[in-house]
């Protein structure tokens, strides 16, 4: 079975330094069933087409081998023509995708030590795989393919070309164009190949959930089709499939994907990488914190405590405090501190609370600083009242730090098609006019004073990928009174 990857990208041949395999040899490897080979049909600077052919081994897939003297005679238990006649050897499946996951291993996390920023930067894609089974016909690879942004070409081959008349067969010549990055490429293949075939080549054991999110972290969560691409994923175990579904639900929350730290298996070195605007933008928040000389912090929205686990490596901060409405993501969160392994006395300094940011919490009051990082986006505009009133009228701590996407720099974004927002589950993203409108009318409403940064490359037409405020608190604010708090006494009056 044949899978090849195409770009046109300048200089082409900076995808053998993605992929990590050189255009100019031929690549083996051993796997389960048989021999996988890496090879480049074309490459030059125009056009540089890397391929994955697998060899399947038929008695390797049967999980059989040579008869000896001291062997019993075959039966029908033990010998059925259909291990060995099937259609694995030459249909896309389960097969090509776990070859994929070994060859591509790297690649697959986005790691590149000689192209470490265009292993960062989507880049122009074209997928052919000749030959795929496709179970619902061509409909069902666009409905899984085209919301992540390829344009997809599903072409059945019939059963016979020579008789029309009988129709079209189970299969696609699949063919996918976009610009793309070449991990999210991969991981795409990797989680659709054998859903589209509908079918898995090995037992599929629990460990199969963590496979499954960590491919489709940043994707699977806010895709139209993620009923179907778990089920089939998970060869239809229901609990299995319940249990998956019930994480990506809670991802749909955070804006952070599974914590690589947790899913790595360490087998491959460590990659320098260029800092991301993530990390910029963690960088940004902690300085606006340093600045505001705050002691006891909350992180409202933690997700999986990124930023949790860079307070905790700062003395300055004598408490921490991590809050998100995801009892998955806190659990991600303690995992990633390391709670059950932090002395007692550090870990006294950390709290995970379960709490939604638009209900009173009277555990939030009386911090100095609170941190909103990309969390506003993922509230319905209607419901950010809520949320002003619990953070800026009722936790009322002296600085809130706020972050969100700038919109206007989205175009930017190869690969981002014009109209989406850059999460699936972000229900708004502000220009930098919207988003300097409403702070400062909640600074105005609730007793703060405002100041504005960019995160990230600042571009002269469309600003800064991120956008932060510093808000604080100036001084008592005559005109606000939290409604818990006792009427004044002109108001007793």
């Amino acid at each position: 079975m044949l899978l090849t990857l195409t770009t046109t990208h300048r200089p082409a041949t900076d995808l053998g330094h993605l992929l990590i395999k050189h255009p100019d040899r031929a690549h083996s490897f051993d796997v389960p069933v048989g021999t996988a080979h890496v090879f480049y049909p074309e490459a030059d600077e125009q056009s540089c087409t890397a391929a994955l052919l697998l060899e399947v081994d038929p008695l390797r897939l049967a999980g059989g081998r040579k008869r000896g003297r001291g062997d019993s005679p075959a039966t029908p238990e033990t010998f059925t023509l259909g291990r060995y006649v099937n259609d694995r050897p030459y249909a896309a499946s389960s097969l090509l995708a776990s070859a994929l996951a070994k060859v591509f291993r790297s690649a697959l996390r986005g790691e590149s030590r000689e192209r470490a920023e265009l292993a960062a930067t989507p880049i122009p894609l074209e997928v052919r795989v000749p030959v795929l089974r496709c179970r619902g016909g061509a409909e069902v690879a666009v409905r899984v393919f085209g919301p992540l942004g390829w344009t997809v070409e599903a072409t059945a081959i019939p059963l016979d070309e020579a008789y029309p008349e009988w129709g079209d067969s189970r299969y696609v010549d699949l063919r996918l164009t976009g610009v793309q990055r070449v991990a999210d490429a991969l991981n795409h293949l990797y989680v659709l190949l054998p859903v589209l075939d509908d079918a898995k080549h090995y037992w599929v054991a629990p460990d199969e959930v963590e496979k499954l999110l960590r491919a489709g972290a940043g994707w699977l969560a806010g895709h139209p089709e993620r009923g179907l691409i778990t089920r089939r994923y998970l060869a239809h175990r229901r609990a299995l499939a319940g249990q998956a579904l019930a994480r990506l639900a809670e991802q749909r929350l955070t804006d952070e994907p599974v914590s690589a730290e947790i899913v790595d298996d360490g087998t491959d070195e460590t990659v320098p990488r260029r800092p991301s605007l993530a990390g910029r933008r963690r960088e940004a928040v902690l300085a606006a914190l340093a600045e505001s000389g705050a002691s006891r912090v909350l992180d409202l929205g933690c997700g999986s405590g990124a930023l949790l686990a860079a307070l905790a490596g700062d003395r300055r901060y004598a408490e921490i405090v991590g809050t998100d409405v995801s009892s998955h993501a806190l659990t991600l969160a303690a995992r990633r501190l390391r709670l059950d392994r932090l002395p007692e006395r550090q870990r006294d300094r950390i709290r995970l609370w379960q709490s939604a940011l638009t209900y009173r919490d009277d555990r939030l009051r009386g911090y100095d600083a609170a941190v909103l990082m990309e969390v506003i986006e993922h509230l319905d505009p209607p419901r950010l009242p809520a949320l002003e009133d619990v953070v800026f009228g009722h936790a009322r701590p002296g600085t809130v730090v706020v972050t969100t996407p700038n919109v206007e720099y989205n175009v930017r974004y190869e690969g981002l098609p014009a109209g989406r927002f850059r999460h699936a589950d972000h229900r708004f993203e502000w220009t930098r006019a919207e988003f300097t409108g409403w702070a400062e009318r909640v600074a105005a409403g609730y007793g703060y004073r405002v100041r504005f940064a960019g995160v990230g490359d600042e571009d002269p037409a469309v600003g800064s990928p991120t956008q932060l405020a510093v808000l604080t608190l100036d001084g008592p604010d005559p005109g606000h009174r939290d409604p818990q708090d006792p009427p004044r006494k002109e108001e007793r009056q």
